[in-house]
């Protein structure tokens, strides 16, 4: 029976079990299909097939930003790898309305659920924005961030496939920390990676003025809007 199967999958191989089994019984093999699918197993031809998941049609969005903290969030993954190969990737978030990082999580592994655990502690910490902009990597595509976001009333924004500038804020970020960070620096293990991130990310806060913002640093600009906000609620 081995052989016969074989022979089948070296004319055709991309026949699943069913094709195979129909295959054999026109060839005048009789064996009975669960007898064919016990070997068909033992032979490890029934291992799933990566199907290429169809993204929903993605709009063109305008890079329009809000100059107010907490209104529109930016996410993307970063790969890279340690010194001694092992590969990593970081999860960096920014506020595209004061051009603060608000997070950089560094793991070899990154899902959709560790995603949501993040975006958990930045809620306790300052709250969720109302649009969250992102590309279309499988972490960020995933039922469970799309039911988070949908339950917390955030708008997931996704770009269209194959147009990074279309998310210009957080990819101009990632080439400030690919250059100043990634690229600068050989990592010896994931912690210290997680530590040094975390001191980059508050120098880039406190010390990096952007034009934009009037030759500011990020937190410091968050913290005159917020004051002018609380004076104008007087």
């Amino acid at each position: 029976m081995i052989a016969a199967i074989q022979t089948v999958l070296s004319e055709s191989p991309h026949t699943d079990f069913w094709k195979c089994y129909y295959r054999l019984r026109f060839k005048g093999y009789i064996f009975n299909h669960k007898h064919v699918y016990r070997v068909y197993c033992r032979l490890g031809l029934n291992l799933k097939r990566r199907i290429k998941k169809t993204l929903p049609e993605r709009e063109k969005k305008p890079l329009s930003v809000v100059n107010k903290p907490n209104v529109q969030w930016a996410m993307d993954v970063m790969h890279d790898a340690l010194y001694c190969g092992k590969r990593f990737r970081t999860l960096n978030i920014i506020d595209e309305g004061t051009r603060e990082c608000l997070a950089i999580e560094v793991d070899t592994s990154l899902p959709a659920d560790r995603v949501i655990r993040v975006l958990e502690r930045l809620k306790q910490e300052r709250g969720l924005p109302q649009q969250i902009r992102v590309d279309n990597g499988p972490e960020l595509i995933s039922v469970n961030l799309l039911n988070y976001c949908e339950y917390n009333g955030i708008t997931l924004c996704h770009i269209q496939p194959g147009k990074p500038q279309q998310n210009g804020f957080i990819e101009r970020f990632n080439g400030s920390f690919r250059r100043e960070f990634l690229n600068a620096y050989l990592f010896e293990s994931l912690s210290q990676v997680g530590e040094m991130a975390w001191f980059w990310q508050q120098d880039d806060n406190l010390n990096r003025t952007h034009e934009s913002l009037n030759n500011l640093p990020s937190e410091i600009y968050r913290k005159l809007l917020e004051n002018s906000n609380q004076v104008c609620l007087r």
